[in-house]
C-alpha cells in the first residue's frame, strides 16, 4: 500500500512538473509575441531606407550609426553598458555636449563624422525590449542601411573584461538585439558585445543585469571602455572594400549568410589592456 502511495505521489509530481513547464513555455512564447506586437505598434510603418525624405545628413558617402542599447534612466547598470560605451565614444569624438532629443526616433542623437564617414550616435529612450523601434526609425530618417548599424550591448555569456565583434546572426537571447532584428527585418547588423559575466551565488540574472558594477568591476570597466572606443573608431574609419557590393540583407532567422562572414573577436583583461583574440 505504501508503494502505491509513493507511486501515486511521484506520478502527481511528474504531472505537476509537466504542466508547470508547459505553462512556462506558453508564457515565454506569449511574452515574445507581445513584445513583437508592441514593436509593430510603436514602429507604425515598416523599416525601409527608401522612406527617407529629409535626412539630416546631406553629404555624399556612406553613413553609419552606432547604437548603445539599454534602458533609459538606468545608465551605469550592467544591462545598459552599451549606453556607457556610446557616451565614452562621444567624449572621445569631442561631441559629448551635442546630445539632443529626437521625438521621431524616440531617442537622443548626435551627428558626427569619423574620417569622412558620416556617423549617427543613438541612445534609445525606450525600454530595452523595444529598442529596435528607435533604431529602425533612426535608420529610416538618416538613410542608413542595416549592415551599417553597429549595436553595442551587454553579453552575459562573456566575462567582464572581454569584448567581441560579431557580424550578424541570431540575437542569442538578448531582448534588445531581438527587437532590432524584428524591427529592421534582418539580422545582418554587426554588434560589439561587452562581457558582463553571469551572477554568482544566489543572485538572480535580473538582479545582476539591472545592478551597478562593483568598485572592483569598475576598474576593469574603465579599461574596457578605452578598448571598446578604440575598436569602434577602427570599425567606423575602415575603408569598406565591399562598399560597392554590400552583403545581402538576410531576413530575420536566415542567419547562415551572415554567420559565414568574417567574425573578429577582441579580448580585454584587467591586467593587459591591449590583449586581443581572434574568433
Amino acid at each position: 500500500m505504501s508503494r502505491m502511495k509513493r507511486g501515486s505521489v511521484i506520478s502527481k509530481f511528474c504531472r505537476y512538473l509537466s504542466n508547470f513547464f508547459k505553462k512556462l513555455i506558453n508564457f515565454l512564447m506569449m511574452r515574445r509575441l507581445l513584445t513583437r506586437v508592441i514593436n509593430r505598434v510603436l514602429l507604425s510603418e515598416p523599416f525601409s531606407p527608401a522612406m527617407v525624405i529629409e535626412a539630416e545628413i546631406h553629404n555624399q558617402g556612406r553613413r553609419k550609426m552606432v547604437v548603445g542599447l539599454g534602458n533609459p534612466g538606468m545608465e551605469g547598470t550592467r544591462h545598459s553598458v552599451g549606453m556607457t560605451v556610446l557616451s565614452a565614444l562621444a567624449v572621445q569624438l569631442g561631441v559629448a555636449d551635442r546630445w539632443r532629443g529626437d521625438k521621431y526616433v524616440s531617442g537622443e542623437v548626435i551627428l558626427s563624422e569619423v574620417q569622412q564617414t558620416n556617423v549617427v550616435l543613438l541612445r534609445p529612450r525606450l525600454l530595452m525590449n523595444v529598442n529596435g523601434v528607435s533604431v529602425a526609425k533612426a535608420a529610416s530618417k538618416y538613410g542608413i542601411k542595416a549592415e551599417d548599424i553597429l549595436l553595442v550591448h551587454d553579453e552575459l555569456d562573456k566575462p567582464l573584461g572581454k569584448i567581441t565583434i560579431k557580424h550578424g546572426g541570431s540575437a542569442r537571447g538578448h531582448n534588445g538585439v531581438r527587437s532590432c532584428v524584428d524591427c529592421l527585418q534582418t539580422d545582418v547588423m554587426p554588434r560589439l558585445r561587452i562581457g558582463i559575466g553571469r551572477p554568482t551565488g544566489k543572485t538572480s540574472v535580473d538582479r545582476h543585469v539591472l545592478g551597478r558594477f562593483t568598485t572592483e568591476e569598475q576598474k576593469v570597466l574603465d579599461s574596457v571602455l578605452v578598448q571598446s572606443v578604440d575598436l569602434l573608431l577602427s570599425q567606423l574609419s575602415q575603408q569598406d572594400s565591399q562598399q560597392d557590393s554590400p552583403p545581402p540583407s538576410s531576413p530575420a532567422g536566415g542567419r547562415q549568410a551572415a554567420q559565414k562572414r568574417n567574425e573578429r573577436a577582441r579580448s580585454v583583461s584587467p591586467a593587459e589592456d591591449s590583449a586581443a583574440a581572434q574568433s
